[in-house]
């Protein structure tokens, strides 16, 4: 046993920590014990540390694009086997730019964190919230029905809508955003580049109508595209039989979507 703790306090003290160490610190992470005391559980509280780090989105303290693909893909596989039923919201902060143009970019960073909190707390704590990039923001909501689901959505809407952000002791400002959102295909092995086309479609519908407007594909607008009918029959046959014709089709829109340029 005493040889067994010299070598680990030995490989310890060899590692190069102190980076993680003090990168841990200036983000208040985690509470890390010595390692005098607990070579292997200062050791792992770094490991976890950096893990859950490499997770957020260092602006708005929200999941961060990896986090958000990681819980994509993870419903996407329970709505396969359960079939319940899962959004995905995508938000835009509408004329960011003209934010950042007259104000500033500190001043579109104070914007971007008065949104995520705002978007937070419209949520269930089985939901997740991530900054997808930019000034655009994702939210997947498993075992989220219909009626629920467009509710949350103007929820959110109006949330960022209602916000008054002081950027000085005398000035305020305030913004809104569009909101897009599909649901996950029922009883089908999706891809998540393929959901996250269908919100994306949405997204851009809701801006090109005007903006500041929730826009939702529902469950029974959904058609199953060429590459999920490959996913789910690909394997039985060369050939399709007709009545797999008959209850699918192709994605409205999706390739004129790949062309529209996005409109801020």
């Amino acid at each position: 046993m005493a040889t067994q703790t010299t070598s680990s306090s030995i490989a310890l003290q060899q590692l190069q920590l102190d980076n993680a160490r003090a990168l841990l610190d200036h983000s208040m992470l985690v509470a890390l014990p010595s390692p005098q005391e607990s070579p292997a559980g200062y050791l792992q509280g770094v490991i976890d540390g950096l893990c859950e780090l490499s997770l957020k989105d260092p602006l708005t303290g929200l999941g961060n694009r990896r986090h958000f693909c990681a819980v994509q893909e993870r419903t996407i596989d329970g709505v396969a086997r359960s079939g319940d039923p899962a959004l995905l919201l995508m938000l835009d902060v509408d004329h960011f730019k003209r934010v950042n143009d007259t104000y500033g970019h500190q001043v579109g960073d104070q914007v971007l964190q008065a949104i995520a909190r705002a978007i937070a707390k419209c949520v269930r704590p089985m939901d997740t919230v991530a900054r997808y990039g930019g000034e655009e923001f994702a939210v997947v909501l498993p075992n989220c029905h219909t009626s629920f689901g467009a509710t949350v959505a103007e929820r959110i809407r109006a949330a960022v809508e209602s916000l008054v952000i002081p950027i000085s002791p005398s000035l305020t400002i305030k913004v809104t955003a569009s909101v897009g959102g599909a649901y996950a295909p029922e009883w089908v092995r999706s891809t998540a580049s393929l959901w996250t086309e269908r919100a994306d479609l949405q997204l851009y519908r809701a801006k090109t109508e005007g903006r500041n407007r929730v826009c939702l594909d529902h469950p029974q607008e959904i058609y199953v595209s060429a590459e999920e009918k490959n996913l789910l029959f690909g394997h039985l046959a060369l050939g399709e039989p007709a009545w797999i014709e008959s209850v699918t089709g192709e994605v409205p829109g999706a390739s004129a979507l790949g062309a529209a340029q996005r409109v801020n």
